[in-house]
């Protein structure tokens, strides 16, 4: 009989979920005062086998682990990124640590996007705030894969510009022939001549063909219910709107109960979920 603690994980090849394998900081990069990027080499020399949308437990060795979203494609190898916010003490200590320094990884956890479902669609990615992190690694996914997409669309939202992340790829989505790019931020500062509002006021600058689209929305709690509504002003149904719910995940095996909405598990069962599952479930959103 096969527990819980035998299941392997990505192609890490762990023989416990439970147990970290050892990894190393190679390149670290300030994208906000509050943000940073994290670009991290399994020391086995094995890649780290995740999905888009699938996050990691990040173990710093005698302070704690904390879930963090991948942030990078499957499709970049040798190495993959983690763009970490500085809030509680493991990532406060991981803001301090610099290439070479030694950590723990586990994983990777949880459902991805599917991907395999929305080849050959129109892609509308919605990313709020930090929710460009996990959504960054669909999109690169998707702009790698070119030819195997409709058309996509970009909607990106940050409360300032000093906010934005990712800064040098914004500046070449802007740019892009590959997808259509529109940005807005809540508020104005400094040189900003762009869009101002919240990021459902991108809505309305795009027309879309509602059975052929995908809307993707991975943002703060409150953007939910609001981008979802636009999506389906739209037209696009419920059974083609995909959030990921990353709900005060903890352990990444089902086993505390911190992330339990009713009778799911998020970091089992997600953090992707379609809405039309959860749209009737209380709390999800």
């Amino acid at each position: 009989m096969t527990t819980a603690a035998q299941v392997q994980t990505g192609s890490l090849g762990l023989t416990s979920i439970y147990l970290p394998a050892l990894a190393e900081i190679t390149r670290t990069e300030q994208l906000t005062k509050m943000e940073k990027l994290f670009e991290i080499r399994l020391k086995n020399g094995q890649e780290l086998g995740h999905q888009p949308g699938q996050f990691v437990e990040v173990s710093l060795f005698g302070i704690g682990e904390a879930p963090i979203s991948v942030s990078s494609s499957p499709t970049k190898k040798g190495s993959f990124e983690l763009a970490v916010r500085s809030v509680g003490n493991v990532t406060k200590a991981l803001h301090q640590m610099n290439p070479g320094a030694p950590l723990g990884i586990r994983g990777p956890f949880g459902k991805g996007f599917p991907v395999e479902e929305i080849k050959g669609k129109d892609i509308l990615f919605v990313a709020g705030g930090i929710g460009l992190v996990p959504l960054r690694s669909l999109i690169n996914y998707v702009l790698d894969k070119r030819s195997d997409f409709g058309r996509v669309i970009v909607f990106f939202g940050a409360k300032t510009p000093a906010e934005q992340l990712f800064l040098d790829e914004l500046a070449k989505w802007r740019t892009s022939k590959e997808m259509e790019y529109l940005e807005t931020v809540d508020r104005s500062e400094g040189s900003w001549k762009g869009n101002v509002g919240v990021i459902t006021t991108l809505f309305p600058k795009v027309t879309l063909d509602p059975k052929k689209t995908v809307a993707v929305i991975v943002g703060p709690p409150i953007m939910y219910r609001f981008a979802i509504l636009e999506a389906q002003v739209k037209g696009i149904p419920d059974d083609q709107i995909i959030v990921s719910l990353e709900r005060r995940m903890k352990c990444g095996v089902g086993k505390c109960g911190h992330c339990q909405i009713n009778d799911i598990y998020v970091c089992q069962e997600g953090p992707v979920f379609n809405y039309a599952r959860i749209k009737n479930l209380k709390e999800a959103i």
